[in-house]
């Protein structure tokens, strides 16, 4: 069976010109567009709007393949079988399609039954393909479209926020006055993402103080003390002065928390304050708040006090007291240990040969390095306190008997028990049986040579217990196990042994104010950063000052720098033990991304290892 598509044009004095194309497939498309057997220039009819097939029984099929409907003498359908020889009219928007048949085959006879240009009709022919007609004015759509845009997104939310006013809890569902977000809020505050009066309480007023200090009131920290936030911010200056009066005039006062706390950036993390924000307060800061201890900061590699770590000023006790000293002080600090950070790291000395004798049981290398003593905690952040069983012992070791397979060792750390062991030992055991006094081993000839002996040994043996005087002097003297590495107090009186241990206190952080991650930092050799190997005194500080920092670290817009760092990569927000929330933003990224390489059980990200390149040459250029 044969399609026969003929076009019917009518021309301008009225005159029909009918073209007929034959198409032998057994499907053919209806549509606007050019490529359909059948096309209808006309934008109520999609580019490709329906298809026509033939059937086994003579029949044809017109199906709708766009979603949109057509009509079959008069009634809209989405599909339909027409009889050829029965025939029927099928409208596609202005045209309609004669459905016939004769001899030659299945007769499409397409015409437009509405004016498609000025032959047929006077029409504007710019409004052709336009709307124009159907539609109100200009003017009258306008107007409306502003009436709706205002009842949609102005009276509606506000109907919505008046609704709810004092409802703690929102039904589930969409609610108006959420097309007013910006954007989705962070997860600290994810679950209010429901309830926006729960901060913006009155209508066309900006979240104040008091709403967020409502829930904040235990965790903000100083910058919530309103008067000292406006005189470290100053007056604003020149054209701010303008955007101050606007701000004052809108209800939005200077010094407000969502100033610098900002909201609606996205899911995820609160976005951290930019450097500009930190600045505009910590520039030239002692000059408007003269009563601050603070020093003026404004970017890290250009303007940054040197750090300030807080140091012991007495080891022991639960909180020790401490004193934030500079760097550029050359500060000292005495924790209660004696350590040569230079004799541990030789690699040529006795205790390199230690290291290397015991290697095949701990696995040390030439020398002993950083990581055979300290121990990054779980987080890698900071690094345990050392611990005398599980770092010092394997070669300061405290034993000082063996019973069959059994060593007994000194209680580390209690004075008293060690005292107490070593009396006991000295009550139960004897001194050493000499050959004289039996068995078969040679021995000096003579009885009288015999019965010495024996008194000598009697009388080690009487004295024997007082013995444990001495020994507990020995082990607390100079040479000892515990004078070598504590500090020592003397006996309360003349021949007394109650020895004591001075207090140790490790410290596991010395600058509060800012965050250090080690974790970060482990493509990098410890003595990079801290100066041990030419250390011979436990009090020294191996803290890196400023200046080792800035060979990495940059300001914000320090390109040139290896990392550019902002404000918020090292101080969070408010003072704690939690990491700054940008440095816990890149870690959650740095776990979500795979294409990082394996170095020492670490990932490490490409352009980090170019980063380590460039900080190795300039180490060894120093």
């Amino acid at each position: 069976m044969t399609f026969i598509v003929r076009q019917i044009a009518v021309t301008a004095d009225g005159r029909e010109i009918i073209r007929s194309n034959p198409f032998t497939d057994a499907e053919i498309g209806i549509g606007r567009n050019t490529q359909n057997a059948i096309h209808l220039p006309d934008l109520a009819v999609n580019p490709d709007h329906a298809v026509i097939r033939q059937l086994d029984d003579g029949q044809i099929e017109i199906e709708s393949i766009s979603g949109q409907k057509f009509s079959v003498d008069g009634r809209d359908q989405m599909s339909a079988t027409i009889d050829p020889s029965a025939g029927a009219e099928v409208g596609f928007g202005g045209h309609v399609i004669a459905v016939s048949h004769d001899e030659e085959g299945v007769i499409l006879t397409v015409k437009r039954v509405e004016a498609l240009s000025d032959s047929a009709q006077e029409r504007d022919e710019g409004a052709l393909y336009t709307l124009k007609g159907l539609l109100p004015g200009k003017r009258i759509s306008a107007w409306g479209f502003v009436g709706l845009m205002l009842a949609a997104f102005l009276i509606w939310p506000i109907y919505t926020w008046a609704t709810y006013r004092g409802v703690e809890e929102r039904p589930e569902g969409f609610h108006a006055d959420t097309m007013w977000s910006s954007g989705a809020l962070s997860d600290a505050h994810h679950s209010l993402e429901g309830d926006c009066q729960a901060c913006h309480v009155d209508a066309f007023v900006t979240v104040t103080d008091k709403t967020c200090m409502n829930c904040h009131e235990d965790d903000a920290h100083d910058h919530a003390k309103k008067d000292r936030l406006l005189t470290a911010m100053g007056e604003p200056e020149g054209f701010a002065k303008v955007g101050a009066a606007f701000a004052s005039a809108f209800n939005k006062p200077p010094g407000r928390c969502v100033e610098c706390h900002t909201e609606h950036e996205g899911a995820g993390a609160m976005e951290p304050t930019a450097q500009k924000f930190c600045a505009d307060c910590h520039e030239g800061m002692d000059a408007r708040l003269t009563d601050t201890k603070l020093e003026n900061a404004a970017d890290f590699g250009t303007s940054h006090p040197q750090f300030r770590p807080a140091l012991l000023i007495q080891p022991g006790g639960k909180n020790p007291p401490r004193k934030r000293v500079s760097l550029d002080d050359k500060p000292t600090e005495y924790n209660g240990l004696k350590f040569p950070h230079d004799i541990h790291m030789s690699k040529t000395g006795g205790v390199a040969q230690m290291g290397r004798r015991l290697s095949a049981k701990f696995g040390f290398g030439d020398s002993l390095v950083c990581s055979d003593c300290h121990t990054p905690d779980s987080n890698g952040v900071r690094f345990e306190p050392v611990d005398m069983e599980e770092d010092c012992a394997m070669c300061h070791s405290l034993a000082f008997e063996e019973i069959g397979n059994t060593i007994r060792t000194l209680r580390h750390g209690e004075p008293d028990m060690v005292r107490a062991d070593l009396r006991a030992y000295y009550r139960s055991t004897g001194p050493s049986r000499p050959i004289n006094l039996g068995g078969m081993k040679r021995r000096r000839p003579g009885a009288g040579n015999d019965n010495r002996v024996a008194s000598d040994y009697a009388r080690a043996v009487q004295f024997r217990p007082s013995r444990a005087n001495l020994a507990i002097q020995q082990v607390f003297s100079r040479g000892g196990a515990c004078f070598d590495c504590h500090g020592v107090t003397p006996p309360t009186a003349r021949g007394r042994v109650d020895y004591g241990i001075k207090p140790v206190t490790q410290t596991d952080r010395y600058m509060h104010k800012g965050w250090f991650s080690h974790e970060a930092h482990n493509d990098e050799d410890c003595t990079s950063c801290h100066a041990a190997t030419t250390s011979n005194d436990a009090r020294d500080l191996l803290l890196p000052g400023i200046k080792t920092c800035r060979e990495c670290h940059g300001g914000e817009f320090q390109e040139a720098s290896d990392v550019p760092s902002t404000c918020a990569m090292c101080h969070d927000y408010h003072a704690d033990d939690g990491a700054p929330w940008l440095i816990k933003e890149q870690q959650k990224d740095k776990r979500k991304k795979p294409d990082t390489v394996a170095n020492d059980n670490q990932a490490i990200k490409p352009s980090d290892k170019l980063k380590v390149k460039i900080r190795k040459q300039k180490i060894a250029s120093r």
